[in-house]
């Protein structure tokens, strides 16, 4: 099964700032209860789309700088990027029908 993209402090410019792809980011800490609950879905999801957007990881724990930078307060929180501007949110644990559903509208705005 693919694996979402690990982000960190070092590379969350180059692969979501300046990506040419819409780009979903999971902030998550492995403390956290809700984050693991939606894990299979965020992996699932990678499979999904690939070729079409990056799903992506990023431990606010490993990595506070981009967690401060984006206003990360509660977790799970995923953002969704495109153009290197976040354009769509979701905070807490939700069904994948949410997901699908800003993805789809997300990559049906690029193809």
């Amino acid at each position: 099964m693919a694996k979402p993209l690990e982000l960190n402090n070092d590379n969350f410019d180059a692969e979501v700032i300046q990506s040419d792809v819409p780009v979903m980011v999971d902030f998550w800490a492995t403390w956290c209860g809700p984050c693991r609950m939606i894990a299979p879905i965020v992996e699932e999801l990678v499979g999904e789309y690939e070729g079409k957007m990056k799903i992506a990881k990023l431990d606010v724990d490993s990595n506070q700088d981009v967690a401060m930078k984006f206003k990360i307060m509660s977790i799970p929180n995923v953002l969704f990027f495109k153009g290197g501007e976040v354009v769509d949110q979701i905070i807490g644990a939700v069904p994948k029908k949410q997901f699908t559903e800003k993805i789809d509208k997300l990559v049906g705005a690029v193809v």
